[in-house]
């Protein structure tokens, strides 16, 4: 046997001793961190099949209650709502509540669909996002059945110049004006609604009626029955 190939069977063994030695010391770490990473994988394959699950369980209620809307079987889509909103899975028990509201609404119970509005937007749990469309909706509603300042109180803070539903907010804090006699600040609300560019094409337009008739007749609802 030449030198060279002694040395290559030397430098074999001592790998077999050290990979043995060190199979020794850490074989059961390996093991562990092989079954970890198998049952971790398995753990998140699971978790995506119960959430795909869980949604499209969930997507499937909130479906069936709309197409129970629309069949006119109020009361019961709002059970079914109701279901939904205590045993939904994600997005689905806020969306629960807020059609809840506005078929309760339907229902001609509109007090009832603003205190249900109410209760949504101020649960700091749902997205601000949310709230504030809850908030909206309430506005809408009481444009027609209260005050200016009932309006104002859950809008107001919505008509700023940086707010993107500051022109829905301006067009109920617009109308609950002029239904109050205040034509200087609807005339006002009016004219930043269709002042500004970003506004909704129907939104805009809308404004500009409101404008012009404003202008026509120079006079509030309240002037003009006076």
């Amino acid at each position: 046997m030449t030198d060279d190939g002694f040395f290559r069977e030397v430098n074999e063994e001592l790998r077999s001793d050290k990979m043995r030695a060190f199979w020794a010391r850490y074989s059961t770490l390996l093991i562990g961190g092989v079954v970890a990473i198998v049952i971790g994988t398995a753990g998140f394959a699971f978790y995506e099949y119960w959430t795909e699950r869980e949604a499209s369980k969930s997507g499937d209620q909130f479906l069936a209650a709309l197409n129970l809307v629309r069949d006119g079987k109020n009361d019961e889509a709002l059970k079914t709502l109701d279901q939904l909103e205590k045993d939904g899975y994600g997005a689905y028990p806020v969306l629960a509540r807020m059609r809840a509201a506005g078929v309760i609404a339907q229902k001609g119970d509109l007090a009832g669909a603003v205190a249900a509005f109410d209760k949504v937007s101020a649960d700091t749990s749902v997205p601000q996002a949310i709230r504030d469309l809850a908030k909206l909706r309430a506005a809408l509603i009481l444009v027609d059945t209260g005050s200016y300042d009932d309006v104002a109180s859950r809008v107001e803070a919505l008509s700023s110049d940086s707010n993107p539903m500051r022109h829905s907010a301006r067009e109920a804090l617009g109308l609950a004006a002029w239904k109050a006699g205040r034509g200087a600040d609807a005339t006002k609300l009016f004219k930043q609604i269709s002042d500004d560019q970003a506004a909704p094409a129907n939104i805009r337009q809308f404004a500009d009626t409101m404008l012009d008739m404003l202008k026509s007749t120079g006079a509030t609802p309240a002037a003009a029955a006076g």
